[in-house]
């Protein structure tokens, strides 16, 4: 005989409803297993947004305990489109009166115009050396530096401006680039050579020699040759010169437009002829940050702080980190480092409400403006000894205790952490194996209830046939 085709046909019982209600009572235990799954995972979260108000916080005290940062110096101008100025520091404080006069520049020479630039300018047979010697020109005199003396050789079958250009360009120890320009004249191309370097210092002797006689080829010669104190066939079109201001009256030149030393560890870019004062002094605006930051950070943690341990007296719950430790340590030991006063060194500032930093009810930190500004201003040195004085600042040591937090290996939350997840992996086997027992459960009822409703089907046809012989053996009697 056939199985029955569903639960409760043969036997004309609820097996289905019996079966669904023994799945949900074996199904309890792993609704309690994800409960306790849910809160871990919530509590786990939690300490991931701690560990990252942590990690601002220990990176704001960590600027705080770097020396340089109180040792800045700042330098400004009052014309910035006249000269900008960048100061080391040990640039001593001071104001500065400035005058730019003249600019620096590199000096230009042009040829004479050619008919085109492709054609070649020498005879073509004459071997030609072009020396290039840098130096000052006064009047006739030259006066060079042997050690920027450079050559180069000419081919003379390869001797267009085209050619001069490209062999001087290639030669980049030269010390000067060249290019050519149409002027839209008769004979519109002229090479024109530049110095790579501006000042006095960089003009230029070109010189020509070589061939049978020893001033090669008399074509390139006469086209290239620029001697002070003999011929100059090429023109000077930007003449060499050094940049020329006053600084406080004190006439001062530089080869570049760039200034370093005029005024000590100072140096200043100028830009165009002007007048413009500099002001040198201690960049507490950098310090202001820094520690504004730090109070920032530091608040931030008290908000996460106080949000992941709050309770709520209406619904009488608390938050996920209420009266945790691992939360309630570390609040104790930020405080506690923050309140403990650090050695005098002088400027009488051992404690952070001596600037104008202090605890409020609600355990954040507020600024006085007017007294942080106060000692930014008057003991800058007695601020930076606070916060980065050796291993006893503010900043060294809470750096160092937040860091020791959240450490991979040995800090609070990390251990806080990986025990959470080794019970969550805990929980998960739990569930797994539970899981499978009930599985296992209600099939083994379901194959039992299976078992009942074949016996009860099989039953109850056996039933109806025996009914219906005993029905068919009256009618015959009665007959």
């Amino acid at each position: 005989m056939a199985a029955v085709s569903s639960l409760g046909i043969g036997s004309g019982l609820d097996l289905n409803g019996l079966l669904a209600g023994i799945k949900a009572s074996e199904q309890a235990p792993l609704a309690a297993l994800q409960k306790q799954q849910t809160s871990y995972t919530t509590k786990l979260t939690a300490y991931g947004q701690l560990s990252g108000a942590l990690s601002g916080l220990q990176a704001a005290t960590a600027a705080l305990a770097k020396p340089e940062l109180f040792q800045g110096v700042k330098a400004s101008s009052t014309a910035t489109d006249v000269l900008t100025a960048a100061a080391l520091s040990t640039a001593s404080s001071g104001t500065y009166n400035l005058n730019v006069t003249q600019l620096s520049q590199a000096q230009s020479l042009a040829t004479t115009g050619q008919l085109t630039a492709g054609t070649n300018v020498g005879d073509g047979t004459t071997a030609t050396r072009v020396q290039f010697e840098f130096g000052t020109t006064s009047g006739t005199v030259f006066t060079g530096d042997a050690t920027r003396t450079q050559s180069l050789d000419i081919d003379p079958a390869r001797s267009s401006l085209v050619d001069i250009a490209k062999a001087i360009n290639a030669k980049t120890t030269l010390g000067l680039t060249a290019a050519i320009v149409n002027d839209g004249g008769a004979t519109p191309f002229r090479l024109v050579l530049t110095s790579t370097k501006t000042g006095e210092a960089s003009s230029m002797r070109i010189t020509v020699s070589g061939g049978p006689g020893g001033l090669g080829d008399t074509k390139l010669s006469s086209l290239l040759t620029n001697d002070p104190a003999a011929s100059k066939t090429l023109q000077q079109t930007v003449a060499a010169q050094n940049t020329k201001l006053t600084v406080n009256g004190i006439a001062v030149t530089s080869a570049t437009n760039s200034v370093a030393g005029a005024i000590q560890d100072v140096t200043l870019s100028v830009s165009k002829i002007g007048a413009a004062t500099v002001s040198v002094q201690q960049d507490s605006a950098s310090v202001q940050s820094a520690i504004t930051n730090f109070v920032s950070a530091y608040n931030s943690l008290q908000s996460v702080a106080s949000r992941l341990s709050a309770f709520d007296p209406a619904s009488k719950s608390g938050a996920v980190l209420l009266g945790d430790s691992t939360l309630r340590n570390i609040q104790m030991g930020i405080r506690s480092t923050l309140s403990t006063a650090q050695t005098d060194d002088g400027s009488g500032l051992t404690v952070v409400s001596q600037i104008g930093i202090s605890f409020q009810k609600d355990g954040t930190l507020a600024v006085d403006s007017t007294k942080f500004t106060a000692a930014l201003s008057s003991k800058m040195s007695g601020v930076a000894n606070l916060f980065s004085g050796g291993v006893g600042g503010f900043g060294t040591r809470m750096s160092a205790l937040v860091a020791g937090y959240t450490d991979t290996t040995g800090g609070v939350l990390t251990a806080a952490t990986k025990g959470i997840n080794k019970t969550l992996d805990s929980l998960a086997k739990q569930y797994s194996a539970t899981s499978q027992r009930v599985e296992a459960t209600v099939a083994r009822y379901k194959a039992q209830f299976t078992q009942l409703d074949t016996m009860m089907s099989r039953m109850n046809q056996t039933s109806s046939y025996l009914t219906q012989q005993f029905d068919s053996l009256n009618n015959s009697n009665k007959k």
